[in-house]
């Protein structure tokens, strides 16, 4: 009886597992998720003087601004926007909340309008 059940037995292979994630594997494909969702997208290239301009506007009005440093990772992905006030400059570069950016640098800045909380829908 036995041989005769498995003469007609088909094994499912790796099908019958795939329905048993254990919480590393559930962990791990969320971590890829988050991963591919903070993405950076590359912005435009701004001149010397569309980058001193805002710069400027920035120190005058004392507003936060959001730079994206000219620099990619192995994947081709550029890193977060550096944000915060500036604290400082000189000949080379300005400080922001104490991080030293150099002007050549900074692919693009912006000036940065925090959300408040009452206006997020």
């Amino acid at each position: 009886m036995l041989n005769k059940f498995n003469d007609h037995y088909q094994d499912r292979g790796t099908v019958k597992w795939q329905g048993m994630y254990l919480s590393e594997h559930s962990q791990s494909l969320e971590n890829d998720a988050t991963e591919l969702a903070d993405t950076i997208s590359q912005k435009p290239q701004m001149t010397s003087l569309e980058i001193a301009s805002v710069l400027d506007s920035a120190i005058v009005k004392n507003k936060k601004v959001a730079i994206q440093i000219e620099e990619i990772n192995e994947n081709g992905d550029y890193a977060k926007d550096t944000i915060g006030k500036i604290n400082g400059y000189d000949e080379l570069g300005i400080y922001i909340d104490h991080i030293k950016v150099g002007y050549d640098e900074i692919r693009n800045i912006q000036l940065y309008e925090e959300l408040k909380w009452s206006a997020v829908n």
